[in-house]
């Protein structure tokens, strides 16, 4: 909906800045203006000041600035249109309707309010009364206090078929029905009242009106919850419960946790975590998701320790792989197995409850921890399987900078968790005669194996000079044709390397690579930006750069492209031989031989004297 300047004008004009921030922040007289400690940022001495004439709040502290509207869309959380609607309720101005049909809409919206208002009304005049005794038993034994079943509106629904209906019955049966408080049945029998016997918490929209009501059954039946039906007002898959009240206190906490149920965020509440929310009986959706970032970059999963919370868990972090982009993320907080946040804090209290939160891991912690606990790992098939199950992950995520990091680190933890050193603290036996190269005596006297890299990882490439002239030949022949970078893109990643300038470029490469369109040597230049990355880029493009011959300008293109992919493979077998070539000598340390030890010189041998080969292939090129 388009709105005129006027109208936004006059919109400002009627409405009183300082009582609008006054509602919910406490603000003194300071002259012709009004003061108050910044809502938006914590401070302890008043920087925020209104004034009303010029009809603007500004924060000295933090630059918080904006008119109503704004105050409306910043710290309220409302949409832009909703914001407007309520200041000018508020006023007395009637919005702009675009067309009849939109304003006969809004005309049927507000009646199903009124009428979803005037049920609520009612639900909470049968909790004070003879019938709502049971219900009240009930909040007692859960521990919610008047003031939580105040704040959280709850209500009863008498166990009757027709008392709403007969309470409501000047809105008509028609509206009744499409607000999803009456059942109309097929053929000709008489609608009757949807929720019968049931304590009632009122599920609203961000503006804090009702739109919907849930239901928990106090006695034996099916289903212990349930909710309303999605209506004009309603639909559960966009909707977050508790989000009128957690949104604007997201925006002090700067998180949002996400718990499974009603209850969950009513016991947090209570225990001063004001910024919980739950879906609405179904698995998270892409909807409530996007709705969640809105508020927080982060926002904290806290379901169930049991088997079905964390299954939940798990399906929401499958649903945001296709949604993440940079700075957006889930986080996950497990509870203890068999435990709720209600049976937390009632045994543990609210500390424990805030060090749970504090614990959360990153989505990718989860996900490798679920892929890598999924099935067996024991034999070369099955360690596949896990392969292709994180391949299957990051081949969901769209955004092809996110999705390169994660295939960078789920690759590395791979290499780390089968291609790692012995445990510390295994038995290693000297061999039989004299030293070895490499060996070492301990303090004891003992011979012991030469000890591999840190933490399973090779030695970096780039280390000796012959490395370094193939791998600067392979970049240069890459920025020259980057359409090979997707060819060799899994290969390219085993490789580590040791120059975190030629690494950042390899890295950069890669990520453009996971583009759906074609990245020119132009292009990648303009994605490396301006700084020394772009400089030593610009510098492999010259005619004076290292080379592959076949990648000169005159040469056979089929040729380059085998022979590149001959150069890659090598470099990246190198890190592998020489993890395979420890673990070797780790299985052979009872028993080293002469024989042993000439097959791995054998094997270093060949590999070097291919790597030399290869290297007398990289020649400068002639100036052009």
């Amino acid at each position: 909906m388009s709105l005129s300047p006027a109208f936004l004008d006059e919109l400002r004009a009627r409405t009183s800045l300082s009582t609008l921030i006054g509602r919910t922040v406490k603000v003194q007289k300071a002259g012709r203006e009004y003061k108050a400690c910044c809502p938006f940022h914590n401070e302890k001495t008043p920087s925020f000041t209104i004034n009303d004439e010029k009809g603007f709040y500004h924060c000295f502290g933090c630059g918080a600035h904006g008119d109503a509207i704004r105050w409306m869309t910043d710290q309220r959380g409302l949409p832009f249109m909703d914001a407007v609607k309520e200041l000018a309720a508020a006023a007395g101005m009637d919005v702009p309707a675009p067309d009849p049909r939109a304003a006969k809409r809004a005309e049927q919206a507000k009646g199903l309010h009124d009428a979803m208002a005037a049920a609520q009304a009612f639900f909470e005049e049968q909790l004070g009364g003879i019938e709502g005794a049971e219900a009240r038993a009930y909040l007692q034994k859960r521990s919610i206090s008047d003031a939580t079943r105040r704040a959280f509106g709850f209500g009863y629904a008498p166990d009757s078929r027709g008392r709403l209906k007969a309470a409501l019955k000047d809105f008509g049966e028609p509206m009744l029905v499409e607000a999803g408080l009456l059942i109309a049945p097929e053929g000709e029998r008489e609608t009757y009242d949807r929720f019968r016997g049931r304590l009632m918490l009122p599920i609203r929209d961000i503006r804090g009106r009702v739109i919907a009501f849930g239901g928990r059954i106090l006695g034996a039946g099916e289903p212990k919850y349930l909710n309303s039906p999605d209506t004009p007002l309603f639909d559960k898959g966009r909707t977050l419960y508790n989000i009128d009240k957690a949104s604007p206190a997201s925006r002090n906490s700067g998180r949002i946790i996400v718990v499974e149920g009603y209850m969950d965020v009513i016991a947090l509440a209570q225990a001063g975590f004001a910024d919980a929310v739950a879906p609405l009986g179904t698995a998270l959706t892409e909807h409530q998701i996007e709705r969640l970032w809105k508020m927080v970059d982060v926002p904290v999963l806290c379901f169930d320790g049991d088997s079905a919370g964390q299954k939940a868990a798990i399906r929401a972090a499958l649903r945001a792989l296709p949604l993440l982009r940079p700075g957006m993320s889930l986080a996950f907080a497990t509870l203890p197995p068999g435990q709720d946040p209600d049976d937390l804090l009632r045994e543990s209290g609210a500390a424990a409850f805030e060090a749970v939160l504090i614990g959360a891991e990153p989505l990718v912690d989860r996900l490798w921890k679920h892929e890598q606990s999924a099935a067996p790992l024991d034999t070369p098939e099955q360690r596949a399987a896990l392969k292709q199950r994180l391949r299957a992950l990051t081949d969901a995520i769209a955004d092809a900078d996110v999705r390169a990091h994660y295939v960078q680190i789920f690759r590395q933890r791979y290499d780390a968790l089968f291609f790692a050193r012995s445990a510390p603290g295994e038995q290693q036996r000297a061999p039989r005669g004299e030293s070895r190269p490499g060996w070492k005596r301990d303090k004891r006297g003992k011979w012991q194996p030469p000890v591999p890299p840190a933490g399973g990882e090779a030695r970096a490439i780039g280390a000796t000079g012959m490395e370094q002239r193939l791998l600067r030949a392979v970049l240069a022949g890459l920025l020259r044709h980057p359409e090979q970078v997707a060819l060799h893109r899994e290969t390219l990643l085993t490789l580590s390397i040791a120059d975190p300038l030629l690494a950042q470029l390899l890295d950069s490469m890669i990520a453009a690579s996971f583009s759906k369109e074609t990245v020119e040597s132009d292009g990648l230049l303009t994605i490396l930006g301006q700084g020394e990355l772009y400089n030593m880029a610009k510098g492999m493009l010259r005619a004076d750069t290292f080379t592959i011959t076949p990648y000169s300008k005159d040469g056979d293109a089929g040729r380059a492209q085998r022979d590149l992919a001959e150069v890659v493979r090598v470099m990246a077998q190198g890190p592998e031989l020489e993890r395979e070539l420890a673990a070797a000598t780790q299985r052979v340390m009872d028993d080293v031989t002469e024989d042993n030890l000439l097959a791995q010189q054998r094997a270093l041998t060949a590999h070097r004297d291919h790597l030399i080969r290869l290297a007398e292939l990289v020649q400068p090129e002639e100036h052009m």
